[in-house]
């Protein structure tokens, strides 16, 4: 490992910091330093990365990884209501289309009312009495009249209902339109942030050689066994044993059924998923529909206690709820880490745990 390791890694780093502020429309930022070139007749001593710098990275990249995924959850979530708000206005213009025919047809048999009332409303109804050489037929027809009348004014109220109707229904959709496009600037926004959160981890990664990633992995190991080793210590797992329902198994099973498969940020499947990508299509798959994002699934979804926690529960992670992952029982989950992983099993208490979620409470 030559001169300058330990300052190229610190200056990474400071970079990679740099990146996640200044990553804007319009603004540049500086390349790092190069560090100097030593001289012909100095000795060159090679000075390693320690632990602390690798732990510093470790740090960084969790850090990055995880307003990775805050941004991802904001961009499925305005997928989301994109997808939901093009229904909203597809069955709008549906409407909009099958009053439009209604209010034609309504205007049609008004002005048929109108004319036929016009060719026999031009005599009082006392001077067509008299001049009429059957009064029974008369009376007759003068109650098939006012049925007549009160037809018309039952259908003009229908016409009227129908109008306004319309004109509700163009004001949802243009109401619809402009929130559909809210989202889609959204979505733009988050998609930016996410890409460029992992282009700055990837950037900081780049930096270490072989040797440094493995044993960053190892670090990243050490870190997650200590957190599951304190959970477990601190008993949650004492009073734990709940079996899993019929939905919980299955969800688990789909969830199994997808170890190994790469982690993509917005992906659900059936190649690649992220976090809740996977959660909802597992709990899908079960017969129980749960909400898309991370955040939404720890809104909507019924809280349990963790010592109360079975097979196919969500546990939701960190003070945001940016992360989600399955339990499977025995203090372990399902779960899709972050870019650049795939769908694997971890311990339960690797993270820090903001609560759990039941779908099919």
């Amino acid at each position: 490992m030559g001169t300058g390791r330990r300052a190229l890694i610190t200056t990474a780093i400071t970079v990679v910091c740099a990146v996640t502020v200044l990553a804007a429309p319009g603004i540049a930022f500086a390349s790092p330093t190069p560090t100097s070139t030593p001289s012909a007749t100095a000795t060159t001593s090679p000075t390693p990365v320690t632990n602390k710098d690798l732990e510093a990275v470790r740090e960084k990249l969790d850090a990055l990884y995880h307003d990775a995924a805050v941004a991802t959850d904001a961009y499925n979530a305005a997928e989301e209501k994109s997808q939901k708000q093009s229904a909203e206005i597809v069955e709008l213009a549906k409407k909009i289309v099958k009053g439009q025919a209604k209010l034609d047809e309504l205007k049609d048999r008004a002005g048929a009312a109108a004319r036929s009332q016009y060719r026999t409303g031009g005599i009082p109804d006392e001077a067509q009495l008299l001049l009429s050489d059957n009064p029974q037929a008369f009376l007759d027809g003068t109650g098939r009249i006012l049925q007549g009348q009160r037809a018309t004014k039952g259908l003009i109220s229908e016409l009227t209902r129908t109008q306004q109707d319309l004109k509700q229904y163009t004001a949802d959709a243009s109401a619809q339109w402009q929130q559909l496009e809210k989202n889609r600037q959204a979505k733009a926004t988050a998609k930016k942030k996410v890409t460029t959160q992992i282009a700055a981890a990837e950037k900081l990664e780049s930096q270490l050689e072989k040797r440094e990633k493995e044993r960053l992995a190892r670090l990243e190991q050490q870190a997650a066994l200590k957190a599951q080793t304190a959970w477990l210590d601190s008993g949650a797992l004492k009073d734990t044993g709940g079996k899993a329902s019929a939905a919980g198994k299955a969800a688990v099973a789909y969830a199994t059924a997808q170890l190994g498969k790469a982690y993509e940020w917005g992906a659900e499947g059936p190649s690649t998923y992220d976090c809740s990508g996977l959660t909802s299509q597992a709990w899908a798959s079960a017969g129980d529909p749960i909400p898309r994002t991370s955040q939404e699934q720890w809104k909507q979804l019924p809280h349990v206690a963790e010592k109360d926690m079975r097979p196919g529960d969500l546990i939701i992670y960190f003070a945001d709820a940016s992360h989600v992952a399955m339990y499977i029982g025995d203090g372990a989950i399902i779960h899709a880490p972050r870019p650049g992983r795939t769908v694997t099993v971890a311990g339960a208490g690797s993270m820090p745990i903001l609560g759990v979620v039941r779908p099919d409470a």
